[in-house]
């Protein structure tokens, strides 16, 4: 039996704060999750994978991915792109300019919902 359908307004949802450069919202699913993600110009968001595949799509700004274990594929990702990044594919981002990029991942990343994702916040 599916869960009942839930209505979300961003400006509503919490703003949670990584570091001085990095805040989120979160909207989470049963299989899905969707994240409002604000960097702010010079953030860099460090290299990691994970097991969940990931669209990003930019909204506002700009930002430069590195990809691969050897960061040896860059794109450059602008307002209204979006880039795929598939299951356990290494990445790191730098932020060209301020940016709000919409982050779609699935499954929901545990390590967001439990605040165990310590290379967000600095530590």
């Amino acid at each position: 039996m599916p869960t009942a359908a839930r209505h979300f307004r961003w400006d509503d949802l919490p703003k949670e704060n990584l570091n001085p450069l990095l805040d989120r919202r979160l909207i989470t699913g049963e299989r899905m999750m969707l994240a409002h993600v604000y960097l702010k110009k010079g953030c860099v968001v460090p290299r990691h994978s994970h097991e969940n595949e990931q669209l990003t799509y930019v909204l506002e700004g700009a930002l430069h991915f590195w990809l691969g274990e050897d960061e040896s594929e860059e794109v450059v990702v602008r307002a209204g792109e979006v880039l795929t990044i598939p299951s356990n594919l290494p990445h790191k981002a730098l932020a060209l300019e301020d940016t709000l990029d919409v982050d779609v991942f699935s499954p929901p990343r545990q390590d967001w919902l439990s605040g165990t994702d310590a290379y967000l916040r600095g530590r």
